[in-house]
């Protein structure tokens, strides 16, 4: 059973950004790989995230 918000186009597009983010992230240098990488996670994450919790 999709959830409402997994049906929004803005919603899919994110997670796809999210991905790819998490692909290009693991291609980062080793000594980038703790701060600017956990720091993208991060941010990346909040917005699917955040329009989920928004659509409700």
């Amino acid at each position: 059973m999709k959830l409402k918000f997994e049906e929004l186009e803005i919603w899919q597009l994110s997670m796809e950004l999210t991905d790819e983010i998490y692909t290009l992230s693991n291609k980062y240098p080793e000594m980038e790989r703790f701060n600017l990488r956990s720091q993208l996670i991060s941010s990346v994450t909040s917005i699917p995230l955040n329009i989920a919790e928004g659509s409700s």
